[in-house]
């Protein structure tokens, strides 16, 4: 069915502010270089009035959406601007920089789910982005925004972040389409070959420092305090506005039901704290009805939030993150703790790890049903997988897994799983290339043992 373009209520008008997320009083416009508090240097979250949303019916904002879903109508295709009204009215249409990003597909992990018991399991893929990632979701918000205070006379001479990878490709390919100057800042030597390529190619001022992402993280906060260079990390909630997307266009794909447990990697945590405030907004206006469980799942090497779920969250230490095949996720001192903590606690939420050994075979197995996954979800799925086995999740539960990038951004973390190169652990999915000579009977023989050997692999799970 093709939905004509559809409009809320003419009379709304829809307003958003900063407000300090410990209560300070005080709000401020979100067109402000401003990422915390000025009172209590706490972080800054986005608040929207709901009343001018509450002028349109929950029923009539779903049929919005609806109209709205990946079609043409610019901006409102984006799976973000289509909720433009719910994420950040303030900026004018022409001042928006978008790719189209969002619409990523929910697979049904039919197989997999089958091999651990889940008759309903999905995984949302939002690394079938514009750059690889879900970074895109935050970015567009926050791109579009400097665009609009650049195009209001603001001074805003660059665009800066620090990251683990998938950050910095999203910046530097939005700052790109905007005629942005970005600068990145990336631990060096702790990316992927195809992660670095990305702000290289985009023109980006490519900084690798001899640190890791917390160091990195340091830095910039120092740069863009004194220079007026606009900081594009998760600290600031700009950023949050455009990711809380995701849960949004969850109860869209599943004709507004409201999955039972939902997963997700866990870092600088951003995510969680965007997955939980998208669900929060749409019940506080009457989209939905309930709230999910949600998992945040950590790398065991960097593992800050579990340890502090582990002691009921009664405190937070930062770690010193070891080296992880999850690595955008390597981080000891997230900057969105205590707003994870708060989502984790709303939604009946749990925090889970996964080893190296772990997280490397869930992802190998999930995919040889299909998937290609980053290492990043692989902690997702190992997580799941543990919580499945414990019995923490209901057989006929529908759970999401999220996806957080694209699997080719990490073609190093596999060719190393399926060579067997991983001296810690054993590489039980591994699927080496099997060398022939060039004779019909040798190739035929090797491919009927291959063959007999995979039927009784399939035949076993």
């Amino acid at each position: 069915m093709i939905y004509p373009l559809k409009s809320p209520n003419p009379a709304a008008r829809y307003g958003a502010v900063f407000r300090c997320f410990s209560g300070c009083p005080g709000e401020y416009p979100l067109n402000e270089i401003l990422y915390q508090c000025p009172k209590c240097q706490d972080l800054l979250e986005v608040v929207h009035d709901p009343e001018p949303l509450r002028m349109t019916s929950p029923e009539e904002w779903k049929d919005i959406f609806d109209s709205r879903f990946m079609r043409t109508f610019w901006p409102y295709g984006s799976g973000v601007w289509g909720k433009k009204e719910f994420v950040c009215p303030d900026v004018q249409d022409e001042n928006i920089v978008s790719t189209c990003e969002g619409g990523s597909n929910l697979f049904w992990a039919e197989q997999l789910g089958n091999r651990w018991g889940l008759k309903d399991l999905w995984v949302k893929q939002c690394g079938n982005s514009h750059s690889g990632s879900f970074k895109d979701l935050g970015m567009t918000v926050l791109v579009s925004m400097v665009k609009q205070m650049r195009h209001e006379g603001k001074t805003v001479p660059a665009v800066a972040c620090a990251s683990t990878g998938d950050t910095s490709a999203s910046l530097a390919a939005y700052c790109a389409a905007a005629g942005i100057p970005a600068i990145v800042f990336l631990p060096k030597n702790k990316v992927s070959s195809a992660q670095l390529v990305q702000p290289l190619a985009h023109g980006a001022i490519t900084l690798a420092i001899d640190t890791d992402f917390d160091g990195c993280m340091e830095i910039v906060k120092q740069i863009t305090g004194r220079n007026n260079i606009y900081l594009a990390n998760s600290m600031n909630s700009l950023r949050i506005e455009g990711q809380k997307t995701i849960s949004f266009e969850l109860c869209q794909q599943f004709d507004w039901e409201i999955p039972d447990l939902i997963v997700i990697p866990g870092g600088n945590l951003g995510n969680v704290s965007a997955l939980g405030q998208g669900f929060l907004m749409m019940h506080s206006v009457g989209l939905i009805d309930r709230l999910p469980r949600i998992v945040c799942a950590q790398a065991e090497n960097a593992n800050p939030l579990y340890q502090s779920y582990l002691h009921g969250f009664d405190e937070f230490d930062p770690v010193a993150a070891k080296p992880t095949l999850a690595s955008a996720i390597q981080i000891g001192n997230p900057v969105s703790v205590r707003k994870a903590i708060r989502v984790l606690k709303r939604f009946n939420g749990t925090v889970e790890q996964a080893s190296e050994a772990e997280l490397a075979e869930a992802a190998a197995e999930a995919d040889l049903t299909g998937l290609y996954n980053c290492p990043h979800t692989g902690v997702a799925l190992a997580a799941l997988k543990k919580m499945v086995r414990r019995g923490e999740v209901a057989p006929e539960e529908r759970v999401v897994v999220i996806s957080t990038a694209h699997g080719l951004k990490f073609t190093s973390f596999k060719t190393r799983y399926h060579t067997s190169q991983y001296e810690d652990f054993e590489c039980r999915f591994a699927n080496p290339p099997v060398e022939v000579r060039a004779t019909y009977d040798a190739v035929r023989d090797a491919l009927f043992r291959c063959l007999d050997a995979r039927n009784a692999q399939i035949s076993k799970a």
